[in-house]
């Protein structure tokens, strides 16, 4: 009988097994990270190298642990892969997007159900065809997590692009008829490596713009408005976590 082989120091979170819980909250932005471990308890830094910053601590006592991925569907597919090959098991998407419906404000909080796969990243891992979608188990705990801290959340698909400049009126005009809730850059990627890798993959984001609004607050008031809802969203994902993990 051989021994199993030996995981190393991941290449580019710089984690190695026993770093990271089972549960992992996955901003994009590091300096969401260091916002979210001040949400926890004894939380320590473990890595910290590009966009890469890695926190483990608790919520209510349950361990959990957060790492940044910068922006896009590269680089998250990198930190799911390495999380991955160090134990995690549940990932959370802690991020911001653009409302998609008339009826979303600046500052909501959405829960992504699924994504219209425009990452360009996932088709490196599988056909077109596989639809991206959160875990059901995962998706299912942050609605009621929602809930349990008296939140009002919206629910639906979203759409992920690759290019944040590029503009596509007639494909956003489609997509919005069909109910999209909400546009960001990495959730169709983490919902397909995911499914791939065997991990169970969700997601929940703060809306901080819509194009759709008929009146545009300023970038002050938008930022504004987002930070409350950012909070929304680290609580929304950390109560999830601990339904995920048994605690009442």
């Amino acid at each position: 009988m051989t021994d199993s082989p030996r995981v190393e120091v991941q290449k580019h979170i710089r984690c190695m097994p026993g770093d990271v819980a089972r549960s992992v909250l996955l901003p994009g932005d590091p300096a969401r990270a260091h916002r979210i471990a001040e949400e926890l308890e004894n939380a320590r830094l473990v890595a910290d190298n590009r966009e890469y910053v890695v926190f483990t601590g608790k919520t209510e006592g349950v361990p959990v642990s957060v790492c940044s991925t910068g922006i896009g569907g590269s680089s998250a597919a990198i930190a799911l892969e390495e999380l991955r090959n160090v134990g995690a098991e549940a990932f959370i998407r802690v991020g911001s997007a653009g409302g998609r419906r008339r009826d979303i404000p600046i500052g909501s909080l959405v829960v992504v159900t699924a994504a219209y796969r425009g990452d360009g990243v996932s088709d490196e891992y599988l056909p077109r065809g596989f639809p991206a979608v959160a875990d059901l188990d995962v998706n299912n705990a942050l609605i009621q997590a929602a809930g349990d801290l008296g939140y009002s959340a919206f629910a639906g698909i979203g759409t992920t692009r690759s290019a944040y400049y590029a503009r596509h009126p007639e494909l956003n005009e489609q997509l919005r008829r069909a109910g999209v809730v909400a546009a960001e850059m990495e959730a169709s990627t983490l919902f397909i490596v995911g499914a791939l890798r065997g991990a169970r993959v969700g997601c929940v984001v703060a809306t901080d713009s819509n194009i759709y609004l008929e009146k545009q607050p300023s970038l002050a008031e938008k930022e504004a408005l987002y930070m409350q809802g950012e909070l929304m969203t680290i609580r929304t994902a950390l109560r999830a976590v601990q339904l995920l993990e048994g605690s009442s």
